[in-house]
């Protein structure tokens, strides 16, 4: 049996411009960290753990605390939920811009990342129940996704400005007015949803959720860095046994916090592997790109933001242009012909060298305009898999995978890179430096600059070349692996997806129940 569909009017186009503004806030606070990264590194002097964990906790900590504020947010309303976390990241984002320490920024970092927590699965979700039918839900989607776009091209022309004239904190206060904005605009133009028999909340599973991804993520972030340990290896064993105990008891709760069924359709979790997978090799390589630009070209923070313009000018035309193609041609090529273009972005970026800013700024462009075609169609079928009343467990899923992707890639990509730095700088290091210029030189390429200024001729030239050489290999290392890991995706994706046909269609969508959704979408596909 099949209902008829409500078409989205005014009011919800309307409201979805106000659901843009988490969006624009998430990317407009990585890409502004980015960009200070050499400031804060020269300011507040991390070692290359700290400054790891400055750029990644945010991350961690949303991927761990996702799937409960997406629950939450069915429970309680998910606008509700967005308002209360637009509140907290406004402070937070105060408490970061006045860190004394670089502990103090990880943990307001921390702080940040609860606050986040509660932004995305609640803007995916209301887009979910605002736009019912399935066209419209694509254009809102791919919209929603430009959202990151516009807010990467943003943040470092702001971000920029602000680095020019201002410390490296003023760049953490930019998300302070955007959420001043959604705190007066979302109760005026935004509905409220949530599911009308909720059940009861599992505070076990929710703890359960949190401590598994941060303890996985700690181990495998340390084994990266320094090498196999018995810490690191117990962390990850512990990590795994608690998301097993997890999962198992998510298949004995009447109301679950994770509902696994989702996972057996075919679309859904293929689309959830790729999403994941994509955010993994691109921010891994966003970290590095941000630095190149800055400390080995030796563009300043306003000038490296305006070069990077061009990348998500195509985000925005590939997150846009999808929802139009996809009509035509199956998702599945879609989405397999963006991640041949992002490999073959990243195999340009294997043949970088000290002076390749024209082969960096194409390689962007073409990486985010492949990335655009695949976020926004893997993002669409995660969340259209689910029934309106879970959609805020759905999309808290699918934020999971961004999320934990992105912390994973900056983590592990990251430590990779940098362990090629260590091991070049160290061997090609200048003779009479002092022992704490060797340090600060080993840490970060930031630190090699500060201690090359410190410096005469031809000392200082000797360990900036050193330095800028040995990170530009580290950037080559994770560009292979970005190019051949990307490539099998679009294989396994072509293979996984094939039979889903364009959307010719804007039927109306069957029972909103997941015991219909999910058979349905199985039969679909052919499962």
């Amino acid at each position: 049996m099949t209902n008829t569909i409500t078409r989205a009017g005014r009011r919800e186009w309307i409201g979805l411009a106000v659901l843009l503004l988490p969006t624009l806030l998430i990317a407009m606070d990585l890409t502004v960290l980015h960009l200070a990264v050499p400031h804060l590194s020269a300011d507040l002097k991390p070692t290359t753990s700290q400054l790891l964990w400055i750029t990644d906790i945010y991350g961690f900590v949303i991927a761990g605390s996702l799937i409960t504020m997406g629950t939450l947010g069915d429970r309680i309303g998910r606008r509700k939920l967005l308002l209360a976390g637009a509140a907290a990241f406004s402070v937070a984002s105060v408490v970061a811009a006045f860190s004394p320490s670089a502990n103090m920024l990880i943990l307001s970092r921390a702080l940040l990342g609860v606050a986040g927590a509660t932004l995305m699965p609640s803007t995916m979700s209301l887009i979910r129940n605002m736009f019912l039918d399935p066209k419209q839900r694509t254009v809102a989607i791919g919209i929603w996704v430009s959202g990151f776009s516009a807010g990467s091209a943003i943040g470092p022309l702001m971000g920029g400005f602000l680095l020019e004239y201002f410390w490296w904190g003023s760049v953490f206060l930019l998300g302070v007015p955007v959420m001043v904005i959604l705190l007066i605009a979302g109760p005026l133009l935004l509905p409220e949803y949530k599911d009308p028999h909720p059940g009861r909340f599992d505070l076990l599973s929710a703890g359960m959720s949190l401590v598994a991804v941060l303890t996985v993520i700690y181990g495998i972030k340390q084994v990266a860095q320094y090498g196999v340990d018995v810490l690191p290896i117990l962390s990850i064993v512990v990590g795994l046994a608690i998301g097993v105990a997890f999962v198992r008891r998510q298949q004995t709760l009447e109301d679950p916090l994770l509902d696994l069924r989702l996972f057996k359709v075919r679309a859904f979790s293929t689309s959830l592997i790729t999403y994941t997978f994509g955010i993994f090799a691109m921010s891994g390589t966003f970290l590095f790109i941000a630095q190149y630009l800055q400390l080995v070209v030796g563009l300043s923070p306003l000038e490296a933001g305006l070069w990077s313009v061009p990348g998500a000018a195509t985000f925005i035309i590939g997150s846009n242009l999808s929802p139009r193609l996809v009509r035509r041609i199956r998702p599945a090529y879609l989405i397999a012909s963006g991640l041949v273009l992002a490999a073959i972005s990243f195999a340009m970026l294997t043949q970088v060298d000290v002076s390749s800013l024209a082969v960096v700024v194409i390689a962007n462009a073409l990486m985010s305009l492949g990335f655009g075609f695949t976020f926004t169609l893997t993002a669409d079928m995660v969340v259209s898999t689910a029934p309106p009343e879970r959609a805020g467990a759905a999309s808290a899923i699918s934020e999971t995978g961004l999320e934990f992707g992105g912390a994973l890639g900056i983590a592990v990509l990251g430590s990779l890179g940098m362990a090629v730095y260590r091991s070049q700088v160290t061997a090609a290091m200048p003779a009479g430096l002092s022992p704490e210029m060797v340090v600060s030189a080993q840490e970060t390429l930031g630190g090699a600059v500060v201690a090359a200024g410190q410096l005469s001729e031809p000392a200082s030239s000797a360990l900036l070349q050193a330095g800028q050489v040995a990170f530009v290999h580290g950037l080559q290392l994770i560009a292979t692996f970005g190019a051949v890991g990307l490539a099998l995706l679009a294989l396994v994706t072509v293979l996984m997806l094939r039979h889903i046909e364009p959307h010719t269609s804007s039927e109306a969508e069957e029972a909103h129940d997941i015991h219909t959704v999910v058979p349905r979408v199985q039969a679909e596909i052919g499962d």
